[in-house]
């Protein structure tokens, strides 16, 4: 793989990440358990898209075929999205919502930092912008992890159970790939084996707070970042994508 096919290739993972997550956290406006929450909620998806937009746009201009940020979203099939499997998941309820949040935020800080010393200029750019919403983020939405670990009975195997659910899903965003190994190379991107102990560290100090214990690292679920989805994305997409594909070209 070239060194400017691979760029192109990690900015859509980049960015098909956070739009597919913000969608998923649309899909709970109006379904958070309190007002403060529901606007917490709403923001952050509105961070997610507005990280999106920045990274399709880059990934327009790499390409050089003429393709817009809404091209990338609404016009592509499902294999042709890189996200992660962790961020396609359904919502389930609101303990499911957070851990997805949670261990991917995790990640995606530290992917950030990395991508913020980097030698794409563009790169950088963006994660130094990025990171700090993410680290807001992911300090939101530990806090909700202790106060629903260390509460009742109820909330703390529910919590628990999302968890073990969810964890099958963590070791995708650690293998490393073609595309991985060449940002890593052509420009000191992300290196996946220096994030991981990062991670569950940082894991596995909220995970304590919270009165959880770690799952056992099992089977781990992987293809996202190949283009192979479960289920749930198809369904996701068609919901998503529908206007732009009913009214090729649409607008306000």
């Amino acid at each position: 793989m070239s060194n400017d096919k691979a760029v192109l290739a990690y900015t859509l993972r980049l960015a098909d990440n956070t739009l597919i997550l913000a969608q998923r956290m649309v899909e709970l406006v109006a379904a958070e358990p309190e007002l403060e929450e529901e606007l917490a909620n709403a923001n952050f998806a509105l961070d997610y898209i507005g990280q999106a937009r920045m990274l399709y746009s880059y990934a327009g201009e790499l390409e050089g075929k003429g393709r817009s940020e809404d091209d990338f979203a609404f016009m592509r099939d499902e294999h042709e999205f890189a996200n992660l499997l962790l961020v396609e998941q359904p919502n389930g309820h609101f303990g499911d919502a957070l851990i997805r949040q949670f261990l991917f935020d995790a990640f995606y800080v530290h992917q950030l930092e990395a991508l913020a010393r980097c030698s794409d200029a563009r790169f950088r750019e963006f994660a130094a912008r990025a990171v700090k919403e993410v680290r807001y983020h992911l300090r939101h939405c530990s806090q909700w992890l202790v106060r629903l670990g260390d509460g009742t009975q109820f909330s703390h195997d529910r919590v628990q159970t999302s968890l073990d659910d969810a964890w099958r899903y963590t070791g995708e965003m650690f293998a490393s790939d073609e595309t991985d190994r060449a940002v890593q190379d052509c420009i000191n991107g992300p290196d996946l084996e220096e994030i991981r102990p990062l991670w569950r560290r940082d894991v596995e100090e909220v995970i304590s707070r919270a009165t959880l214990s770690v799952p056992s690292d099992d089977w781990m679920a992987s293809g996202g970042k190949q283009g192979r989805h479960s289920e749930y994305l198809g369904y996701l997409l068609a919901e998503m994508q529908y206007l732009q594909r009913s009214f090729p070209g649409a607008s306000w």
